[in-house]
């Protein structure tokens, strides 16, 4: 039951039927051989007329389907033209979807089958053609290796004065088309067709239309042998060769047909009919491109004013950014400046409680040595009188036993608070002599200073 499910599903996707019960009457008049049903529905399926009197009886029919934006509107008036619906597997293809091809051309819709169908034994020998692959056991192409595979093959065996068939899927193809705001040349390659090589060589690569379809349009070419070639072949119902179509992008997943071209043309017929039909869908293009235009143009001051509202929005910030910064530093700085105002209190007030702690200690060092003095003795034989001249000019006198030793004239010295020096001397003028720290356990009398002395007070 899988396997007819598969049948049906994949019947439908190629013929694009959407009658499950007609479809399986066709498949069981045929014996369930996919191959022999498609192959029978191709060949007897009437073509599109392309006559421009039948189609514009028909424009009414089609004009509800709009382009897309970015898309072409439909032509005006007296353009023959036919919307078709592509098949899954074509739009597919172009994303990369299609697993493959075999024999004459199946493929695997990606979204129409629940799963590949893999090898159907189908395969029928190729020939020598465009595009083609060569055995039923060849693995499958994608729509860009067909495309390039087809260029390559056109080019060898007609040269390279050509059309430009671009090297990628239909799809991408014509979103090509429709982003350049073109038409899109299609070109359906029949190899076993006996028209076909007079018509490559005389029409298809005359100079003259080769240079006129790639100078106006986007140029698409495919092998029906191939999986997308043939796919196409089927959903523009092509019914004879050599086959040409102008088509443009349509809503819905469908393209326009514009013109078709079935059987051998000359050049010249070519060429009047690809002139008309640029003439006629000028008005188009060119509207779609102006209103395309409009839209960046639009898009352009959308950007523009967004930007100039994010450069105020950021200036702003960055005013409010600045204003900040600038509080906070006047924050710092004004909790710095407190912070040495109280470092400097602090030492200030440090520094004098140290003074006064250092006069207290002096004060009581003064008191200690002038109590260690005792009372001044008086005059007498065993008594030296001692004067002591101060550098600031101060003079002091003060009577000394003549036994006491010379640290206790220092200790006098110091017990008078005359002097901001720590470091002195006490010196003798005539000799001079200097009663440093060697002298300081001799008497006044051992040091010759009895029964009087004058001493100075030398700085160190």
């Amino acid at each position: 039951m899988a396997d007819v499910a598969d049948k049906l599903a994949y019947f439908q996707a190629i013929t694009g039927l959407e009658d499950p019960d007609l479809c399986t009457e066709i498949l069981a008049a045929h014996g369930w051989d996919l191959e022999l049903a498609i192959s029978s529905f191709t060949t007897t399926t009437n073509p599109i007329t392309t006559d421009t009197d039948n189609n514009n009886n028909n424009n009414n029919d089609v004009t509800e389907h709009l382009l897309q934006p970015e898309q072409p509107p439909p032509p005006p008036p007296g353009l023959a033209w036919k919307l078709i619906k592509l098949p899954v597997s074509v739009i597919s293809g172009s994303l990369g979807l299609v697993s493959g091809a075999i024999g004459l051309g199946l493929w695997a819709a990606g979204g129409v089958l629940s799963y590949s169908l893999g090898f159907m034994g189908l395969g029928g020998g190729g020939g020598s053609g465009s595009g083609a692959s060569s055995s039923g056991s060849a693995p499958m192409l994608s729509a860009t290796s067909e495309a390039m595979d087809f260029v390559a093959a056109f080019e060898r065996d007609y040269g390279s004065v050509r059309p430009n068939f671009v090297t990628e899927g239909f799809m991408d193809a014509l979103q090509r088309s429709r982003n350049s705001f073109q038409l899109l040349f299609v070109y359906l390659h029949s190899p076993d067709h006996p028209d076909t090589p007079l018509f490559c060589q005389r029409t298809l690569c005359s100079e003259t239309l080769a240079a006129f379809v790639n100078l106006n349009f986007v140029c698409w070419g495919g092998s029906i042998r191939a999986s997308e070639g043939f796919k196409m072949s089927n959903s523009l119902k092509a019914s004879r060769f050599p086959f040409c179509a102008l088509v443009m992008a349509a809503t819905n997943q469908r393209i326009a047909l514009l013109q078709q071209v079935e059987g051998p043309k000359s050049p010249e017929e070519m060429l009047a009919m690809l002139q008309r039909v640029l003439e006629e869908s000028s008005p188009t293009l060119v509207a779609a491109r102006l209103d395309a235009e409009e839209r960046r143009n639009n898009i352009r001051l959308r950007e523009e004013q967004d930007a100039a509202y994010r450069a105020a929005l950021e200036a702003d910030q960055a005013r409010e950014r600045q204003r900040r910064e600038e509080q906070e530093r006047l924050a710092r700085e004004a909790a710095e400046a407190e912070r040495k105002r109280k470092e400097e209190e602090e030492a200030r007030e440090r520094e004098a409680r140290e003074a006064a702690e250092k006069q207290a200690a002096l004060a009581k060092i003064r008191q200690q040595k002038a109590e260690s003095l005792g009372e001044e003795p008086a005059k007498g034989p065993n008594v030296t009188q001692v004067l002591v001249r101060f550098p600031t000019g101060e003079r002091k006198e003060r009577r000394f036993n003549n036994t006491v030793t010379i640290q206790s004239v220092y200790d006098y010295v110091d017990s008078l608070g005359c002097l901001e020096a720590d470091s002195y001397s006490l010196v003798s003028n005539f000799p001079r002599v200097v009663y440093g720290q060697e002298k300081l356990t001799l008497s006044l009398k051992e040091a010759g200073l009895h029964p009087q002395a004058s001493l100075f007070v030398e700085l160190s």
